[in-house]
Parts: structure tokens; C-alpha cells; sequence
């Protein structure tokens, strides 16, 4: 599952009911990130210190952590070594072995007098206010929730559908991920904090990308998780109403100990780096230096109507526009819109090869996104672009069987792999990595993060993961001129297999998500 927000399809099953609404005078005591020379002489801040090449140049030090485990062991040891202060901010953080393993992490930090600061999106925070007010009752633990639904109690739908008569208010999320430890190192990218980002879940995981920062970037980090963090539209769980008053330290504590600890990592990931909890034990992680350009969506986005781009949307498509000789996007929900196929119209128009990558029908968790692309998808297929969409791993298997796993096999347990990375490399030199989808809904009404990175070492890497997954994993989409429709090319080891009907389809289950697509509004999907 991708966590969006099909508030169209609940608005169509429910009527409207209740007219709850949000506390007012919350108090929002207002903090910010440690200074530079408040961390220079924490143990992280040592290590990224000698870590982080080129500082002198502004400069960051950059590590892709392209795998679900290796990903997950970074933000546990950078937890484990802070000292001074954790901030985290998340779409998503669930109550399942994952999310609870990170929350015990917070509260141990907090016990050694580490300033724990937690921000989550509040749409998929369905019965967590005990368990979010438990963890804020401990010392030096904040916990606020963006643009909360008014509604408190019950399922996600009833919340939804009590919550409708502020409906163009709770449509607007904040997507944005981030965890920042001692202001000297980050995590960015595309995971939220579910079992199913590191590879824990079945029958299916996410295929998705993380980057581990430190130097300059990570103090632009920190600035910008200060201006939600002190933002109005967030709220102390404890100022909402049913947010668990009575919670204790001790209910949580109870919660959180019921997981198994966290196990050591051993093995390296699929570019070969050994894990980063190891790096920091021997006190240096090994990275490569870029230049990285920090994009953020301002928190107030949420009350914007005007239909432009968002800062990171508007960034990501002048990427693309200054290609000169290739441009690779992966994006899950893939959505153009009129701009997005105009900038790549343009590339190709000027000799660039453009190849784009998303979910197919069968491996997309959000069947009317899909359908949503599937409306650009001819116009993509014509433009000469190279379309790519990932098959489910049934389907690969043994073709894999016979050859090294690509990127993103570690850690899934053979379960179907769906894309969730958001990643684009551009000549083969920058990279954009973040949040943020190539849809609507991402550039109007969520609000993103992103980087935007010059390092031909890492936009390099990151393309060879990337083909990796497109042959023998993913379906080639092509148009077929001669019999004007689009066909779906799998590379087999017999030789190519044309399927001219959408692998994955059913007329009779899908006729009714079909029809519903063609009624929603891009930014609702």
C-alpha cells in the first residue's frame, strides 16, 4: 500500500456527517535545530566531520542507501549515537514491528537526554494518538501532527467521511520524509516507516530509495523541518481531542517492548557497502562529495488554490529540461499532467533519450492512479520516450534465478515488488531524489522534499540500478503504428513475448475502477 488519499471514492460512498473541528490557542512552544558548534563535538558530529569530503568547498557527503535493510540500519545506529537532538518527519510511521522498533529508538535516545522532536502527517495516524501521546509523555520527547482531521476515533474511512465538510483542507498532506540526528547527519528519500519500505512485509514490498547526508545539506535540512515543525498547521498530540489524555510513559513502554530488539545487519547492500551501522562503529562512513541543492514545499502550500507548481515540482521539471543527453525518471504514481509531458516532449524534441520507469497494473497498489497514467500513457509511448513498467515478480523469477538479484531483492523475502522510489538522473551527472511523485497531487496539493545532487558517481550508480530493473524485470511499453495501439514487450530467454491486451487486466474487476478514474480529478488520485 502507498498511503495517498482517495477522498473522492469515500465522498462518494459516505455522506457527509459531523461538523468536529480543531482545538484553538494550541500553544506551540517554537525551537529550532542545534547550532553547528552545539554538535561539532558529538560523536556524530566527529564522524561526519572526517567523513564529508570537500567541505571546504560546500561540498555534502552522500551515501544512496538503495536497499530496505540497510536503509533501516542507518536511522537505527545514527539513533543509538545521538547525543544532542533526533528530528524526524514522516508521511507515515505504522504500528506495526517497524514503526514500533523506531519509536522505542526515540524514547531510548530520549532517556539520554537527547531532545526528541517527531513530526507526523496525521491522515494515516488512525488510532495512534495513544500511542504518539504515550511516547510525547516521556522527557524530552515533542510529538505534533500535521493538519489533523477533526475527527479523532473510529476507521480511516469513517474518519474521512466525518471529516468531509473540511474536505479541500484534509486533502492537503505533508508527504515530506526526513530524520536528522545530532544536525550532522540525515536520511532523505522515498520511505516512510512501515515494515513494507524495508523489506519486512508479505506478500509484498516496496522497491525504494534513501540517501544518507551529512555536511552543509543537513543544516538546510534542519531549517527546513524547524519551519514545520513551528509552523500553525501542526498540532501537540496532546492538544487534540481523543489524543489519549490519560496516556503514560508506561502504556507505551508496554507497547514497544512486545517487538523483538533490532538484530545487527552483516550483509552489504546492492552496490556492495557494508552497513552503515559498522562505518559509524569504526567512526567513519565511506561517501562520495556532491553538491546538493535542498527543495522544500513550504508547510503553508496546504493553503494555496492557485494550481501551480510546488517548489519541488517546478525544480524536478527544469532538471529534466537541462538534459543534453539523457534523462531516467522512476516514479510509482506516475501523472504528468500537461507540463510534465511538455518537458519531456522538449527533451526529445532536442536529441535527449528519455526513459521512464513506474508501476505496471499489476504490481501498482493504487489501481486508479494507474488508470490516471494509463491516459498519458500512448502520449509518452508516441513521443519516441522509452516506457518502461514493473512486472510482478512471479514473472521474473526464474529468469533471476540464473543471474545476480538487482536492486531491491535484498530483503524482500521473494514477495512482489512494487516501485516506490522517486528518482531522476539526468546525463549521468545530477540526481533528484525525494519524496515526491511525478503526479498532480505531489506538485498542487502535498506538500515535498527533495535533492537535488550533482555527483556523477551517484547519479551513475543510482542509472545502473534503475536498467537493472528494466530488463529482464520490467514490461517495455511501445506503440505499435502500424495497428495504432500500445503493446507490452517481455524479455524472455526464448526471445521477446508482445502482449497487446494489459498484463495484469480484468475487465470484469477493474470496468468499476476504470469508470471511476475518468470521473476524479488528477490531484484526488
Amino acid at each position: 500500500m502507498t498511503f495517498r488519499c482517495p477522498l473522492l471514492i469515500v465522498a462518494l460512498a459516505m455522506a457527509i456527517a459531523g461538523c468536529a473541528g480543531l482545538p484553538s490557542q494550541v500553544q506551540r512552544p517554537v525551537s529550532n535545530a542545534a547550532a553547528p558548534e552545539a554538535v561539532a563535538t558529538t560523536t556524530l558530529g566527529q564522524i561526519a566531520a572526517v567523513s564529508t569530503p570537500s567541505q571546504a568547498d560546500g561540498q555534502s557527503g552522500l551515501r544512496l542507501l538503495p536497499d530496505g535493510e540497510q536503509a533501516f540500519d542507518a536511522r537505527i545506529a545514527l539513533a543509538r549515537r545521538a547525543e544532542k537532538t533526533i528530528d524526524a518527519q514522516y508521511y507515515l510511521i505504522a504500528s506495526d514491528t517497524t514503526g514500533l522498533q523506531f519509536l522505542r529508538e526515540l524514547r531510548d535516545a530520549a532517556a539520554r537526554g537527547v531532545r526528541v522532536r517527531l513530526l507526523v502527517d496525521d491522515l494515516y495516524a488512525v488510532g495512534q494518538d495513544a500511542l504518539f501521546a504515550g511516547l510525547a509523555a516521556h522527557p524530552n520527547v515533542e510529538v505534533r501532527l500535521f493538519n489533523p482531521l477533526p475527527v479523532r476515533e473510529g476507521t480511516f474511512a469513517s474518519r474521512i467521511a466525518f471529516s468531509l465538510h473540511q474536505v479541500s483542507r484534509i486533502n492537503r498532506r505533508m508527504h515530506n520524509k526526513l530524520f536528522v540526528v545530532d544536525n550532522s547527519f540525515a536520511v532523505a528519500g522515498g520511505r516512510n516507516i512501515a515494515d513494507e519500505y524495508f523489506g519486512r512485509a508479505e506478500p509484498a514490498n516496496f522497491i525504494d530509495m534513501d540517501v544518507l547526508v551529512s555536511g552543509a545539506a543537513v543544516r538546510e535540512m534542519s531549517t527546513a523541518f524547524d519551519a514545520y515543525w513551528n509552523s500553525e498547521h501542526v498540532y501537540p498530540v496532546q492538544s487534540l481531542t481523543g489524543a489519549a489524555p490519560a496516556a503514560t510513559p508506561e502504556q507505551f513502554d508496554a507497547r514497544v517492548a512486545a517487538v523483538a530488539p533490532v538484530a545487527p545487519l552483516a550483509t552489504p547492500d546492492a552496490l556492495g557497502q557494508p552497513p552503515v551501522a559498522a562505518q559509524i562503529a569504526a567512526g567513519r562512513v565511506e561517501q562520495s562529495a556532491g553538491t546538493v541543492r535542498v527543495l522544500v514545499d513550504a508547510p503553508d502550500k496546504i493553503d494555496a488554490s492557485n494550481g501551480a507548481d510546488g517548489t519541488v515540482m517546478h525544480a524536478h521539471l527544469e532538471l529534466i529540461r537541462s538534459a543534453q543527453s539523457e534523462v531516467l525518471i522512476a516514479s510509482p504514481y506516475f501523472v504528468p499532467g500537461e507540463r510534465g509531458l511538455a518537458a519531456m516532449q522538449q527533451a526529445v524534441d532536442r536529441q535527449v533519450r528519455v526513459s521512464v520507469m513506474t508501476n505496471s497494473l499489476a504490481t501498482t497498489d493504487e489501481p486508479l492512479v494507474h488508470y490516471g497514467y494509463s491516459k498519458y500513457r500512448q502520449a509518452v509511448a508516441k513521443m519516441g520516450a522509452a516506457l518502461y513498467e514493473l512486472m510482478p515478480s512471479a514473472q521474473t523469477r526464474r529468469i533471476e534465478e540464473s543471474s545476480a538479484g538487482g536492486y531491491g531483492a535484498s530483503g524482500s523475502h521473494g514477495s512482489l515488488g512494487r516501485l516506490h522510489a522517486k528518482v531522476a538522473v539526468v546525463d549521468q551527472r545530477s540526481l533528484y531524489i525525494g519524496s515526491m511523485n511525478m503526479d498532480r497531487r505531489s506538485a498542487h496539493c502535498n506538500t515535498e522534499m527533495g535533492l537535488i545532487i550533482d555527483s556523477t558517481e551517484l547519479a551513475r550508480d543510482v542509472a545502473r540500478l534503475l536498467q537493472r530493473e528494466q530488463a529482464p524485470r520490467s514490461y517495455r511499453v511501445q506503440w505499435a503504428a502500424a495497428e495504432q495501439r500500445i503493446q507490452w514487450v517481455q524479455n524472455q530467454p526464448s526471445g521477446e513475448r508482445v502482449f497487446t491486451i494489459e498484463p495484469g487486466s480484468a475487465w470484469n474487476r477493474n470496468l468499476s475502477v476504470r469508470a471511476v478514474a475518468l470521473l476524479i480529478n488528477e490531484e484526488m488520485l
